[in-house]
């Protein structure tokens, strides 16, 4: 892919998930969010503590994004999680 990928509205996107998105084929339901949706997938990946935990989000966005869904939900960062402040 030639063109440059779009990052989030206030967030740069990181390359280890614009690898992620090209290898799974995933770049045009990438595009297809809006900056917010992107910036909120990039924040969730971004405030994992371990790179295990970034891994598998990676991947869970991309599932995420097949599967239709526009916004990572209920991570503790979420604005719909309720049970728990976000983490520092």
């Amino acid at each position: 892919m030639s063109s440059k990928i779009s990052g989030g509205l206030v967030h740069e996107l990181p390359v280890d998930l614009s690898k992620v998105l090209i290898e799974k084929d995933a770049v045009g339901l990438w595009e297809a969010l809006s900056p917010i949706g992107r910036n909120e997938f990039i924040f969730w990946m971004e405030d994992a503590k371990q790179e295990k935990t970034r891994e598998r989000r990676i991947f869970r966005a991309i599932e995420s994004l097949v599967e239709g869904k526009k916004r990572p939900c209920c991570w503790s960062g979420c604005i719909h999680r309720i049970d728990k402040k976000p983490s520092k």
